[in-house]
């Protein structure tokens, strides 16, 4: 079965279609942009208004990187990185992680009032390490930013 006596048809359907799809996209290159007024846009939590009314805590660190030296494979070093809450609400660590199995932490995990102090403890294993070692223990916190990287080294010699 043939359907020539649709091919007049579709000729003219396709032209008004086509033409109406070019002038559609024609109309729309030439709208001018709108720009958005500036008094729609109203976020309290922005800039300088939240920081003045919301206590919120702060941690600062005495040292961020610790040096342990020179160490022979298998030693195990310890180094307490400590910390002072100089924020205006009490500082919690979630969590503190480090970069590979080499390291182990223990850490404040009770609220640190405001002008208190706690402490991050680091245990470095250079056991089957060699050379010079640069690793970092991650900090999470209620603080902004919510992230603190502590770094430390070591040069680790065969015995």
């Amino acid at each position: 079965m043939t359907l020539e006596f649709l091919k007049p048809m579709t000729r003219f359907i396709n032209t008004p279609l086509l033409s109406l799809l070019i002038l559609f996209i024609v109309s729309a290159c030439n709208e001018p942009t709108k720009n958005l007024e500036t008094d729609l846009i109203n976020n309290p939590k922005s800039a300088g208004e939240s920081t003045n009314q919301q206590k919120t805590p702060a941690i600062e660190f005495t040292r961020m990187e610790y040096d342990f030296g020179r160490l022979i494979q298998g030693e195990r070093a310890t180094y307490a990185f400590k910390f002072k809450n100089t924020g205006t609400a009490d500082l919690i660590l979630s969590k503190v992680s480090a970069s590979c199995g080499c390291t182990a932490s223990s850490f404040t995990n009770t609220p640190i009032k405001p002008g208190k102090e706690g402490k991050v403890e680091i245990v470095f294993d250079s056991n089957g390490l060699r050379g010079i070692q640069n690793k970092t223990v991650t900090v999470l916190s209620n603080t902004s930013p919510s992230t603190t990287v502590l770094r430390l080294k070591a040069q680790v010699a065969l015995p």
